[in-house]
Protein backbone atom coordinates (compact mmCIF):
# COMPACT_ATOMS: atom_id res chain seq x y z
CA UNK A 1 0.00 0.00 0.00
CA UNK A 2 1.81 3.43 -0.97
CA UNK A 3 0.89 6.39 0.89
CA UNK A 4 -0.49 9.14 -1.14
CA UNK A 5 -0.19 13.06 -0.17
CA UNK A 6 -2.24 14.65 -2.08
CA UNK A 7 -2.46 18.46 -2.92
CA UNK A 8 -6.34 19.38 -4.36
CA UNK A 9 -6.19 23.01 -5.49
CA UNK A 10 -7.61 24.02 -8.58
CA UNK A 11 -5.81 26.93 -10.77
CA UNK A 12 -8.44 28.87 -10.23
CA UNK A 13 -8.54 29.31 -6.57
CA UNK A 14 -7.52 32.83 -5.36
CA UNK A 15 -4.04 32.51 -3.46
CA UNK A 16 -2.02 35.69 -2.13
CA UNK A 17 1.89 34.96 -2.21
CA UNK A 18 3.92 32.99 0.04
CA UNK A 19 1.33 30.25 0.67
CA UNK A 20 2.79 27.44 2.93
CA UNK A 21 1.40 23.86 3.12
CA UNK A 22 3.24 21.69 5.43
CA UNK A 23 4.43 18.17 5.49
CA UNK A 24 3.03 18.01 1.65
CA UNK A 25 -0.54 17.48 2.72
CA UNK A 26 -3.37 15.99 2.15
CA UNK A 27 -5.22 19.48 2.09
CA UNK A 28 -8.19 19.78 0.25
CA UNK A 29 -9.71 23.30 -1.17
CA UNK A 30 -12.74 24.58 -2.11
CA UNK A 31 -11.97 26.83 -5.57
CA UNK A 32 -14.15 29.49 -3.83
CA UNK A 33 -11.97 30.03 -1.24
CA UNK A 34 -9.43 33.30 -1.47
CA UNK A 35 -6.41 32.72 0.37
CA UNK A 36 -4.47 35.71 1.52
CA UNK A 37 -1.05 35.94 1.60
CA UNK A 38 1.49 34.33 3.99
CA UNK A 39 -0.99 31.61 4.60
CA UNK A 40 0.18 28.36 6.31
CA UNK A 41 -1.96 25.81 5.70
CA UNK A 42 -1.15 22.37 7.80
CA UNK A 43 -1.50 19.03 6.79
CA UNK A 44 -5.10 17.35 7.05
CA UNK A 45 -6.48 20.66 6.54
CA UNK A 46 -10.41 20.92 4.25
CA UNK A 47 -11.90 24.02 3.36
CA UNK A 48 -14.76 23.13 2.06
CA UNK A 49 -18.58 24.29 1.33
CA UNK A 50 -21.34 22.55 0.53
CA UNK A 51 -23.70 25.44 -0.16
CA UNK A 52 -21.54 27.53 -2.56
CA UNK A 53 -18.73 29.96 -1.40
CA UNK A 54 -16.34 28.33 0.39
CA UNK A 55 -14.19 30.92 3.31
CA UNK A 56 -12.35 33.81 2.76
CA UNK A 57 -9.06 33.31 4.57
CA UNK A 58 -7.10 36.84 5.46
CA UNK A 59 -3.16 37.79 5.25
CA UNK A 60 -0.61 35.70 8.20
CA UNK A 61 -3.06 33.01 8.80
CA UNK A 62 -1.70 29.31 10.16
CA UNK A 63 -4.44 26.85 10.09
CA UNK A 64 -3.34 24.05 12.37
CA UNK A 65 -3.54 19.82 11.24
CA UNK A 66 -6.64 18.38 10.84
CA UNK A 67 -8.73 21.37 10.81
CA UNK A 68 -11.90 22.10 8.95
CA UNK A 69 -13.01 25.40 7.82
CA UNK A 70 -16.78 24.84 6.75
CA UNK A 71 -18.90 27.64 4.19
CA UNK A 72 -18.82 30.93 4.22
CA UNK A 73 -16.74 32.45 6.84
CA UNK A 74 -14.47 34.87 7.13
CA UNK A 75 -11.02 34.63 9.06
CA UNK A 76 -9.48 37.47 9.64
CA UNK A 77 -5.64 38.79 9.14
CA UNK A 78 -3.07 37.28 11.29
CA UNK A 79 -5.29 34.74 12.73
CA UNK A 80 -4.64 31.50 14.38
CA UNK A 81 -6.80 28.09 14.20
CA UNK A 82 -5.55 25.97 16.20
CA UNK A 83 -4.92 21.69 15.49
CA UNK A 84 -8.59 19.80 15.41
CA UNK A 85 -10.80 22.48 14.45
CA UNK A 86 -14.43 22.89 13.20
CA UNK A 87 -14.74 26.45 12.16
CA UNK A 88 -18.62 27.35 11.14
CA UNK A 89 -18.60 31.10 12.09
CA UNK A 90 -16.39 33.91 11.44
CA UNK A 91 -13.00 34.35 13.61
CA UNK A 92 -11.75 38.21 13.71
CA UNK A 93 -8.60 39.53 13.38
CA UNK A 94 -5.36 38.42 15.28
CA UNK A 95 -7.51 35.95 17.44
CA UNK A 96 -6.56 32.30 18.18
CA UNK A 97 -9.38 29.87 17.62
CA UNK A 98 -9.24 26.26 18.26
CA UNK A 99 -12.23 23.68 18.96
CA UNK A 100 -14.82 22.38 17.72
CA UNK A 101 -16.92 24.19 17.01
CA UNK A 102 -13.98 26.92 17.28
CA UNK A 103 -14.00 29.41 19.32
CA UNK A 104 -12.14 32.93 20.43
CA UNK A 105 -9.29 32.18 22.98
CA UNK A 106 -7.33 35.33 22.83
CA UNK A 107 -5.80 37.80 21.05
CA UNK A 108 -2.07 37.09 22.17
CA UNK A 109 0.98 37.12 19.67
CA UNK A 110 -1.34 36.89 16.14
CA UNK A 111 0.53 35.79 13.36
CA UNK A 112 3.20 34.11 15.65
CA UNK A 113 3.33 31.10 13.39
CA UNK A 114 4.29 32.58 10.07
CA UNK A 115 7.49 32.79 9.92
CA UNK A 116 8.69 33.02 6.10
CA UNK A 117 6.43 35.93 5.05
CA UNK A 118 6.56 37.07 1.26
CA UNK A 119 7.65 40.82 1.38
CA UNK A 120 7.10 42.80 -1.87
Amino acid sequence: MRNHQQIQILRKTKIGYGLYISHGGPVVVNPSTVIGNNCNLSQFVTIGSNEGKAAVIGDNVYIGPNTCIVEDVCIGDNATIGAGSVVTKDIPSNATAAGNYAKVLNFNNPGRYIQNRYLE
